[in-house]
């Protein structure tokens, strides 16, 4: 089986376990429409030609020519991304800065996460992987310190409590606030 069939199949059940996470917690819309431009020639390609399957392809490409066109185009694309978020700063002392994101996309935020944890780890995922996956990243200064705390708020619920508590937790008391 080539590359690109792979590639396609592994972006395709992320995608699909997105729109699983966002359907439990009312987020139809933005779980049909997850991460659409993956499979836009730009993303596409890159995709192929870096596809290992235990982890993004960009950053295999990121390694070999020293950035990853298939991230730049995607987090220009997807509000999921708290990068989308980062703008310049009219403070003093900093050039840019992260905007705080809308509650929804946060919340698809962590969709993604888990997803990505359960495509890469398999039937090693556990509900801590993608707590321990973001504290082994480098989220860096530039997310907004609000969205930080209520991502990580959510990553430390999934943990100690599960999808199922999490989620309803999400879809009553987050969601619903509105």
């Amino acid at each position: 089986m080539g590359n690109a069939w792979k590639h396609f199949c592994t972006i395709t059940h992320h995608k699909y376990l997105v729109m699983k996470g966002c359907f439990r917690v009312g987020l139809y819309r933005q779980g049909l429409l997850h991460d659409m431009s993956k499979y836009s020639p730009t993303e596409f390609r890159v995709g192929c030609k870096y596809f290992q399957g235990n982890r993004s392809p960009n950053n295999a490409e990121r390694e070999e020519i020293g950035y990853s066109s298939a991230w730049l185009h995607h987090k220009g694309r997807n509000k999921h991304h708290f990068e989308y978020w980062i703008d310049y700063s009219l403070g003093k002392g900093r050039l840019l800065e992260g905007c705080k994101m809308p509650t929804r996309y946060v919340v698809e935020m962590l969709m993604d996460r888990i997803a990505a944890s359960k495509i890469y780890e398999k039937e090693k995922y556990t509900d801590a992987s993608p707590l321990l996956y973001y504290e082994k990243g480098k989220i860096g200064s530039l997310i907004h310190p609000e969205t930080r705390v209520m991502l990580e708020r959510f990553l430390h619920m999934l943990a100690e409590m599960g999808e199922d508590k999490t989620f309803a937790y999400i879809k009553k008391e987050i969601l619903k606030k509105k």
